[in-house]
């Protein structure tokens, strides 16, 4: 997406447009409708995105003791079908739809976490690890079944996963028996990392979409400087 001002966005109790792009729920599924510009090569990326949960649910958890920041798992289980005119380009697959929320920036109330999020036979599971600046932690071990309920587990072992090839972030998991391992790196940022990972869960082995994040890489002066290169910024 493009960083822009404010007065180029608009929204309502069903949807948000910035600038050409827009985002909206039909009552059963949500839709992106896209209109950028790649960046730092241009070239237009237009089409649509179909996120449609599998299941929902409502349970919001707070993940400091302040209580300023909030995790809401809306979809923890979705189908996702992407159309692309430009460039045509087509697919689909399993996905999931989460937010934050908070009243101050992430880099105030944290210094890093790992996150994860694999379907299972009977729903999914999520594994959120976050360290906070005053070096406390917390651990989130969810599973969700087919109607949206959620349970804790004891969340397994904790598995190193490795640092990423090029920007070395870290990378850890939790998993049973500690069994698990990177089958790809999807992005590798200075600050952020998504993988695929191939793990066990609650006896079951299956794959999970994976992130890193560094804030305390994310506040420097250098990575900072380096946000406009990755995503365009429009000021007007």
């Amino acid at each position: 997406m493009t960083e822009r001002r404010a007065k180029a966005v608009t929204r309502d109790k069903n949807g948000c447009a910035i600038g050409p792009s827009n985002v909206g729920w039909t009552g059963s599924e949500l839709v992106l409708e896209l209109n950028e510009i790649a960046n730092p090569v241009p070239r237009r990326i237009a089409g649509r995105i179909r996120l449609i949960p599998e299941l929902i649910t409502n349970k919001h958890f707070e993940l400091d003791a302040g209580r300023r920041h909030a995790w809401w798992p809306i979809a923890p289980r979705a189908r996702v079908e992407v159309e692309l005119d430009r460039p045509s380009l087509s697919w689909n697959g399993s996905g999931y739809l989460d937010m934050n929320a908070g009243d101050e920036p992430l880099e105030e109330g944290f210094s890093k976490w790992d996150w994860s999020r694999a379907d299972l036979k009977s729903g999914a599971a999520v594994l959120y690890d976050a360290t906070r600046r005053d070096g406390t932690s917390r651990t989130l071990s969810l599973k969700f079944d087919k109607t949206g309920a959620v349970e804790e587990f004891d969340a397994p072992l904790r598995a190193r996963l490795g640092a990423t090839p090029t920007w070395r972030i870290e990378r850890h998991t939790h998993a049973e028996c500690g069994q698990a391992a990177i089958e790809k790196t999807l992005e590798d940022t200075p600050f952020y990392a998504r993988s695929l990972l191939r793990t066990k869960l609650l006896g079951e082995v299956t794959t999970a979409m994976h992130e890193s994040l560094s804030l305390c890489r994310f506040e420097t002066r250098w990575v900072k400087a380096l946000l406009p290169f990755r995503m365009p910024r429009v000021f007007w």
